[in-house]
């Protein structure tokens, strides 16, 4: 059975301590990745990766929080908030994540809409 919020704590828990590898591993080999909403995905899982290797250098994630809004057999959507700084740069964000998990819990599909405020 899937869990998203299980899934959602893990990866938020890992981004928040830095972990972009550890983060990749709640990943399928084979998701489909979007970075932006009306980029492509991520063509390849080394680029996938790479998005989640840079974490370790350029953020550090002060404060998180989410509320699934709604949630299928297929997918969540899902409202989050953040505060980081990122190079630098205090921000807050507020955003929101379509995702979908396969039967173990692994992340096969990843949309997120995201505002710096």
């Amino acid at each position: 059975m899937k869990n998203y919020e299980l899934w959602l704590n893990k990866f938020m828990e890992s981004w928040k301590n830095l972990e972009g590898i550890k983060t990749t591993e709640l990943f399928s080999k084979d998701v489909k990745y979007y970075e932006t909403p009306m980029g492509e995905p991520c063509k390849t899982w080394e680029e996938v990766e790479g998005l989640w290797r840079v974490v370790n250098y350029n953020q550090k994630v002060h404060s998180y929080s989410f509320e699934i809004l709604c949630e299928t057999k297929d997918f969540a959507i899902v409202n989050w908030q953040m505060e980081r700084t990122m190079n630098g740069n205090p921000q807050k964000i507020d955003g929101i994540f379509q995702i979908s998990l396969n039967d173990e819990n692994k992340l096969t599909y990843f949309k997120q809409w995201r505002a710096v405020l």
